[in-house]
């Protein structure tokens, strides 16, 4: 059900701004909405999501107007600290978006809408397992506005979705592109590399199924082994071998080759797409660093410094917005230090990269090191940014530790 939430301030019950912030209208706001329903557990996740028999009262059929409640809430709240901006971005995140009626993401986004407006060709995203698609739901999701569907394929390999607990069959991530495209959606698929079991000839037949779907943006991530997780738990008891670093590390390269062959480009560590205007601008916003607002149980927002996060449970969100009370649970303003650190953090994962003058001394000088252990492209560093090569990608935490030394 999704790790602990981070310790910090009490957040007020109106959800007012600590006097003094003051939201800039030059920087792109976004929007992502939690979605934390389930049918089942996949035993590798550790996001804050529930089943059926965990959600203790409270009840799918209401959530889309308790999105809206505190949607409305955040209209009051950002009135008082600026000017209201469009959204650029919005992303249905959860969870399973999917398993709400397409009609209660709508009325979601309408909510959006209404508060806030929509900026002209803004990015719309939802994510969905492939079993909940259908043709119906993708043309009504379009109708809606959603622009671009982003499909939890994982694997094209039987054995390796097993492994992942996930339950659909591989030739339904064809019939999902299939009716996203007949929708005239843009289509991303999620892929996740290292699974107990999972060999580097496994992983190539899911890279080139993938390839074969034609997708216009393609995410591979790393099996993680989260503490708390089923995973966690059989790697402890000894039933299913961890991840293998080098394995994982020759999966990394060989997605890396065989996106770039299929015309694929990266632009952020784990993130791959056919033009420019198919990357997701929404994670892009992240990684750069400008203002979101997170809906729903356990989703975080980010506004002019200001970080903060909801109460986890959906039953606790949902008492909250009952009594107009915000659902925030903490929040916090980290120091210059801290944002420096972030910035590097984050910056230097994107294909763009992260400009020289953002480190320290110390960071600058660590910069020489890192081209010399081909860990950062020369040429670009000439010009200013820090560019992660290929075994810079492979390497990243250590990369980030000489920056920001």
């Amino acid at each position: 059900m999704g790790a602990a939430l981070p310790l910090g301030d009490p957040a007020p019950p109106d959800g007012a701004l600590p006097a003094g912030i003051a939201v800039d209208p030059g920087v792109d706001f976004g929007v992502y909405l939690h979605v934390p329903f389930c049918r089942v557990r996949c035993g590798y996740c550790d996001f804050n999501t529930y089943t059926a028999t965990e959600l203790r009262g409270a009840r799918q059929d209401a959530y889309a107007d308790e999105v809206r409640r505190e949607i409305a809430l955040s209209r009051r709240v950002l009135a008082e600290a600026g000017p209201l901006r469009a959204a650029q971005t919005v992303f249905f995140g959860g969870g399973t978006p999917t398993l709400l009626p397409p009609g209660d993401l709508a009325r979601m986004l309408d909510g959006v809408r209404d508060a806030f407006g929509l900026a002209p060709h803004a990015e719309v995203t939802v994510e969905a397992n492939p079993d909940t698609v259908t043709d119906a739901v993708m043309a009504e999701l379009a109708a809606s506005g959603v622009t671009r569907v982003s499909i939890g394929m994982q694997s094209a390999v039987p054995h390796v979705l097993a492994a992942l607990d996930r339950t659909h069959d591989p030739a339904a991530v064809a019939r999902a592109v299939a009716a996203a495209r007949g929708a005239g959606l843009a289509v991303s698929v999620d892929l996740i590399y290292g699974a107990p079991g999972e060999t580097l000839d496994d992983w190539r037949a899911s890279l080139e199924a993938a390839v074969e779907l034609r997708p216009d943006h393609v995410s591979a991530y790393a099996l993680i082994v989260e503490e708390g997780t089923k995973l966690e738990r059989q790697i402890r008891r000894g039933e299913v071998p961890a991840p293998d670093d080098d394995l994982q590390a020759d999966m990394y390269e060989l997605a890396d080759a065989l996106l770039g062959g299929a015309g694929f480009a990266w632009y952020e560590v784990s993130n791959w797409a056919r033009t420019l205007e198919q990357r997701s601008r929404h994670n892009l916003a992240y990684w750069r660093g400008t203002d979101w607002w997170g809906y729903g149980p356990g989703a975080h927002s980010h506004i002019a410094g200001l970080r903060w996060w909801n109460v986890r449970h959906p039953a606790a969100y949902a008492q909250r917005l009952a009594a107009d009370e915000s659902p925030a649970a903490g929040r916090e303003t980290p120091d210059a230090e801290a944002r420096r650190l972030e910035t590097v953090l984050l910056r230097s994962r994107i294909a763009e990269g992260l400009p020289v003058s953002e480190l320290t001394a110390t960071g600058r000088r660590g910069v020489a090191s890192l081209i010399a252990d081909g860990l950062v492209d020369g040429a670009a560093a000439v010009r200013g940014r820090i560019v992660l090569t290929l075994r810079g990608r492979l390497l990243a935490d250590a990369v980030v530790r000489t920056l920001t030394a």
